[in-house]
């Protein structure tokens, strides 16, 4: 069993409300601080919106000390508050993160229900890849909404693949996902011809525009997996021209983009002329987020 600290609840109580003044002075949510203790002590929403800990005892999963280390680091180096605490979620998951890892956005969870509508009834013999899958957020996704499929994860980082294995593993879907260290398609090439949908988020932000990121993502998350090139569309591009050699007819072609990008999207995959039925789809806060697309 995992050691637990014991803290005053007055004492967290005390630190929590110096930190939520820290957070605005720092422009940083306040909500992130309250995710935190959630994940870090035996604290939920309610409690801490009622402050009903005060008079007891509070349980951490680190000192109370590392907990308040962890928050400077928030504060004075922007660490992501996910790499804090080594955790994400995400669906239904509860993800492990650490840097060399990009974190799953929110956003990014609609793509499992445009592949669930965008295919026909699930042939048993049906494969889906998640190209690029980082966290293996994405490939946990495919499992639960074709559980007939063999779901292929690909990566070429191999700190990124260790900790979606890892996410297999606690999810228990160890055993519906086939992990493969590669670029792209490049270690499943004997799956030519026999993928019904491929699934990905790539990098996808122009190189120029990485420095003006939040200092967050610019000086915490790999780069690899968030430096699309020249004008973004690079592996976008490339994932555009390759994939007909992999697609059957009638494959799904699934990417998230960034916003403003839809239409080169559309006309990349438009001039290669193997696609039908391109579509570009909104998030839930209206934003052009995705493109699908069919092999012809």
């Amino acid at each position: 069993m995992a050691q637990k600290f014991l803290v005053s609840g007055e004492e967290v109580f005390l630190w929590r409300r110096e930190s939520l003044s820290e957070a605005i002075a720092s422009g940083i949510p306040t909500q992130e601080l309250d995710w935190l203790l959630q994940e870090m002590a035996d604290l939920d929403a309610l409690s801490l919106r009622l402050a009903s800990f005060r008079d007891r005892d509070v349980a951490l999963t680190c000192s109370f000390l590392e907990l308040k280390m962890l928050w400077e680091r928030r504060i004075q180096e922007r660490v992501p508050v996910q790499y804090l605490a080594q955790v994400t979620r995400w669906r239904d998951f509860k993800l492990m993160v650490a840097p060399g890892v990009l974190i799953p956005r929110p956003e990014t969870e609609l793509i499992i229900e445009i592949a669930q509508r965008a295919t026909c009834p699930e042939s048993p013999r049906a494969h889906w890849v998640d190209l690029g899958t980082g966290t293996g957020a994405i490939a946990l996704g495919l499992t639960n909404i074709f559980p007939q499929a063999a779901i292929h994860a690909v990566d070429s980082s191999e700190v990124a693949l260790a900790i979606a294995k890892e996410n297999a593993q606690l999810t228990k879907l160890q055993n519906r996902v086939t992990f493969h260290h590669g670029s792209w398609w490049q270690p499943i090439s004997h799956l030519k011809g026999q993928i019904t949908g491929m699934v990905s988020n790539p990098p996808y932000i122009p190189t120029q525009e990485l420095p003006t990121l939040q200092p967050e993502v610019f000086q915490h998350e790999p780069h690899l997996a968030l430096d699309g090139g020249d004008d973004g569309l690079d592996a976008i591009r490339y994932l555009a021209q390759s994939a007909p050699n992999y697609l059957v007819s009638g494959g799904i072609w699934l990417i998230e983009m960034m916003a403003g990008q839809g239409a080169k999207v559309v006309n990349i995959l438009s001039e290669q002329r193997d696609y039908r039925d391109i579509k570009i789809i909104q998030d839930l806060s209206q934003i052009e987020r995705f493109v699908l697309a069919y092999r012809k």
